[in-house]
């Protein structure tokens, strides 16, 4: 990996987040040329933004290579329904499903099983995730660069715990988004990675290894059911699982 690099993508990264100021794109210097480079870059980052409470996981098909980003506490909210808009610069919002660990999966040779890893969930909840960005376009740079820029987090929005969760198959979840009254999304299941215990499962075994693993406490969000939905301020979301639960949120 270039050190270079990665220590001038990750000044440029907290710079713009401190200063509240939008990048045009990363200077060609500090773009980064592989996953390595884009996750060292994302997770120096979220060091020294603050404490990692958080991850986000996903993947764009039942078989393909996860992904994930550390989520910092500052941007990880439980039981609100209403944010202020000037938290974002586009609002683009994600139906998902959240697991909240309790007790600690930490980094280990032995990869940790999906029984294992299972019985480590204190919780699951319904969650919206707010996308965002850093860059003056959303989706305007080269993938690296996303992926760099934590995965384009913006918020974690985490719902009341499910009861009786583990009866409960995500798979066949059925889930509608709702925005100011119009339906703009009715799916089952409707995560790209198909089963989200198996995101959940790798990233305790790969993608949170920089960081000890997972830890009680966690709330993992493994990746949306509805695609993003970008919104206007003041626009009313509400996602409804059936037998699962349902989140609101205002954006104001």
């Amino acid at each position: 990996m270039n050190t270079a690099t990665i220590s001038q993508a990750v000044e440029t990264l907290v710079a713009a987040r401190q200063n509240r100021m939008l990048l045009p794109e990363l200077p060609p210097s500090a773009r980064p040329s592989s996953k390595e480079e884009a996750y060292a870059i994302q997770n120096e980052v979220a060091r020294r933004i603050g404490a990692v409470t958080a991850w986000k996981v996903g993947a764009p098909a039942p078989d393909a290579e996860p992904s994930c980003a550390p989520i910092n506490q500052a941007t990880v909210f439980f039981g609100v329904d209403r944010l202020p808009a000037d938290l974002f610069h586009v609002i683009g919002i994600e139906a998902e499903i959240v697991y909240r660990l309790g007790r600690d999966l930490p980094a280990r040779d032995e990869p940790w099983t999906r029984e294992e890893v299972l019985d480590a969930v204190a919780s699951v909840h319904p969650a919206f995730e707010i996308c965002d960005t850093r860059f003056a376009t959303y989706g305007s740079q080269d993938a690296l660069s996303h992926l760099a820029d934590q995965a384009n987090h913006g918020a974690l929005i985490i719902g009341a715990a499910v009861p009786n969760w583990r009866s409960i198959d995500p798979v066949k979840q059925p889930i509608t988004l709702d925005i100011d009254g119009k339906r703009a999304a009715d799916v089952v299941g409707g995560n790209s990675a198909g089963d989200p215990v198996r995101l959940l499962t790798w990233l305790a075994n790969v993608g949170a290894k920089p960081f000890g693993g997972l830890h009680a406490g966690d709330a993992v969000t493994t990746g949306s059911c509805t695609g993003t939905i970008f919104v206007q301020p003041g626009s009313r979301s509400v996602a409804t699982y059936p037998g699962f639960g349902t989140i609101e949120l205002t954006v104001q």
